[in-house]
This record gives C-alpha cells, sequence and structure tokens, in this order.
C-alpha cells in the first residue's frame, strides 16, 4: 500500500480481500489484492491507518483484530457504501467505495462488538433459529394430524397436552406405522424444547450481570432483552441520544417529508429486527400487565392504548423502553419508576 494513503477500504470476503488507498485529497494512490493468510501481516507492516470494513459476517474480527495492530477502524452499514460505488460492481470497486464512505465526516459507523458480546449475540441466534425450528415441527404434526380428523387448540401448550393425550389414547384409530412416525416426530420436538430450555438457563445466568439487573428495573425488560442489549451494545455513547438509539432499532416512523410539509408513516423496519421484536414483545408484555401500577412510563402508555389502540400503545411503549435504556447505559443511572422533586428525575 502506498505510504501517502491516508485512508484505506478494505473489502472482505471468505478468501480474497481487496485494500483500496486513498490520499488526503480522495485520490486512489494504491489498491492491492490479499488471500485471508495475508491480510494481517501486511497491515502489521504499515504506519497506523483509518481503515473502513463493510458491516458484514467476520468484520467484528477483523476490526478487533486490525485495532489491535494500532489502526483507526470503524465499520460501515452497507446502504452508505453502496452510494459511493462507481462503474460495475467487483471487489476493487466496493474498497474504494469503502474508502470514499470512510473519508466522509457525516458517515455513521456500526459499533465493533468485542468477543463476548459475539458469544452473547451467538446464543441469541442460536435461541432464535431453534424457536423457529420448533414452530415448523408443530405445524408439520397438526398438519400430519389434520389428515387423521385430530385437530389441536391453539397455542403450545394446548397442542403438547393434545398430542399427547392423542397418541396415549389406544382408540386414537392410528395404525402402527403412522403411530410410530408421529411418536418419533414428538421426540425431535421433545429434544428442540429441551435445548431451548438450556439456552435460556445460559441467558439467565447472563443476566446476572449487574448491567443487566439494572435493565431488567425497566418494566417489559425481563433477561432476554436485557442480555440482547448488552449482546448488541457494549457502549450506548456510540449515540448520541435515545432517540438515535431507538431509531438504529427501527422504532421511529418513517419519514418522506418535502415542501416544507412532513409526512410520517409507519415504523421504517430498518435497524437490528431481532432487538426490535423482542423490545415490542417486552411492550406488550408490560402493557399487558400494567393495571393499576404507579410507574409513569406505564401510566403513559395505558393512556396512549385508550386514545389509540393496544398495538400502537406497544410499539410506542417499545420506542420509550428504548430511550430509557439508552439513558441509563450512557449515563449509568438506575430506573426510577415514581418520583418526586426531591427524586433525581431520569433521562
Amino acid at each position: 500500500m502506498d505510504a501517502n494513503a491516508k485512508v484505506v477500504g478494505l473489502d472482505i470476503a471468505k478468501d480474497v480481500f481487496v485494500a483500496v488507498g486513498l490520499d488526503r485529497n480522495g485520490k486512489a494512490v494504491g489498491k492491492r489484492k490479499l488471500s485471508r493468510d495475508q491480510v494481517l501481516p501486511a497491515f502489521r507492516k504499515m504506519e497506523p491507518k483509518v481503515i473502513g470494513i463493510e458491516a458484514c459476517a467476520g468484520s467484528h474480527y477483523w476490526a478487533r483484530e486490525l485495532i489491535a495492530l494500532g489502526h483507526d477502524v470503524k465499520l460501515i452499514a452497507a446502504q452508505h457504501t453502496r452510494a459511493f460505488v462507481t462503474g460495475n460492481k467487483n471487489d476493487t470497486n466496493d474498497a474504494a467505495a469503502i474508502a470514499e464512505a470512510r473519508s466522509r465526516s457525516s458517515t455513521k459507523y456500526v459499533p465493533i462488538n468485542t468477543a463476548a458480546q459475539q458469544d452473547l449475540q451467538m446464543l441469541h441466534r442460536a435461541r432464535s433459529a431453534l424457536m423457529k425450528e420448533r414452530v415448523a415441527m408443530i405445524n408439520r404434526i397438526r398438519a400430519f394430524a389434520g389428515e387423521y380428523g385430530r385437530v389441536f387448540g391453539k397455542g403450545v401448550a394446548k397442542f403438547r397436552d393434545g398430542l399427547k393425550a392423542w397418541l396415549t389414547d389406544p382408540d386414537n384409530g392410528l395404525s402402527g406405522s403412522a403411530l410410530e412416525t408421529f411418536r418419533e416426530l414428538k421426540s425431535q420436538l421433545d429434544d428442540k424444547e429441551e435445548r431451548l430450555h438450556l439456552y435460556e438457563r445460559r441467558l439467565n445466568r447472563a443476566a446476572k450481570d449487574e448491567k443487566a439487573r439494572k435493565l431488567m428495573e425497566i418494566p417489559g425488560v425481563g433477561p432476554i432483552i436485557a442480555t440482547a442489549i448488552l449482546a448488541s451494545v457494549a457502549d450506548a455513547r456510540h449515540y448520541r441520544s435515545g432517540r438515535d438509539f431507538a431509531a438504529n432499532l427501527g422504532l421511529v416512523p418513517r419519514e418522506h417529508s418535502s415542501g416544507g410539509k412532513q409526512r410520517l408513516y409507519g415504523l421504517n423496519g430498518k435497524g437490528d429486527d431481532y432487538l426490535r421484536t423482542q423490545l415490542i414483545h417486552g411492550g406488550r408484555s408490560a402493557l399487558r400487565t400494567a393495571g393499576g401500577k404507579p410507574d409513569r412510563l406505564l401510566c403513559w402508555a395505558t393512556n396512549v392504548a385508550a386514545r389509540r389502540s393496544f398495538n400502537v400503545a406497544a410499539v410506542a411503549l417499545a420506542n420509550k423502553m428504548a430511550r430509557v435504556i439508552w439513558a441509563l447505559m450512557a449515563h449509568d443511572r438506575c430506573y426510577v419508576p415514581v418520583w418526586s422533586k426531591s427524586t433525581t428525575r431520569p433521562a
């Protein structure tokens, strides 16, 4: 890489990596194709550089390794680099686009996860995938049972009870082959349930962390949401405000304004789908059990539900929860559900 290169865009892949350097005037002054084994030795020989990497699979690992070598590394979301691609799409043009985006002061970056965050995030993703497999297995058994005239009630608990009673009934009308197949499918479902319980026990252990316990004081935030937040956010001050954090999760309206007229629509759907879904579920649960609790946040959400609808209030509460989470993490505070003039008001 040319010594005049001030900003380097690194396009990563499984085996072929491409680095493009830009000088202080934004002119390309060097490019280099590297194999996976050549990346770290090549950057170890360079003077500290400003490096941009597109946020994708493996990007957090490479960012941590390059930071350890003394480089200034930032991860950039793919949608922020796409606009700078010139010509046809190839690795070199992609790396140049990444370098161009990294050189812009207005570019927004993705927080770099630590190894501990990666561990916790993998646990969440594995649990989420297993839950989808469980739903698919239940739907499969329901469909098969329907062919034999058997329909189970809604919900996992009613399904399991109904399936168990049906298979143990001597007058179920099933042949030996069908009964054996259903029992095998039930065994697969039981295995998935057991592994889900194992993952949840591990998440509950992770939730004993002091930061997680503080987050769980917020209505609607339990071990799943608290650990998911810690897995995604290392430093809340990466976001300028609670609104920026909520917007990053896609919990703000989509805007399409023009000519001085503001138009707001439904959720923009950007950001971390998993974390946004968990927060909405948490808001729905907190709102359902709000009752007559004096918590100011829940009172506000209850009033929104009375004026609008339950689902609108649940999403609005999820937005508020995200903002409160940011305030607690950014300013190292504890949640105060009810306060007076003599009480320090939370952000």
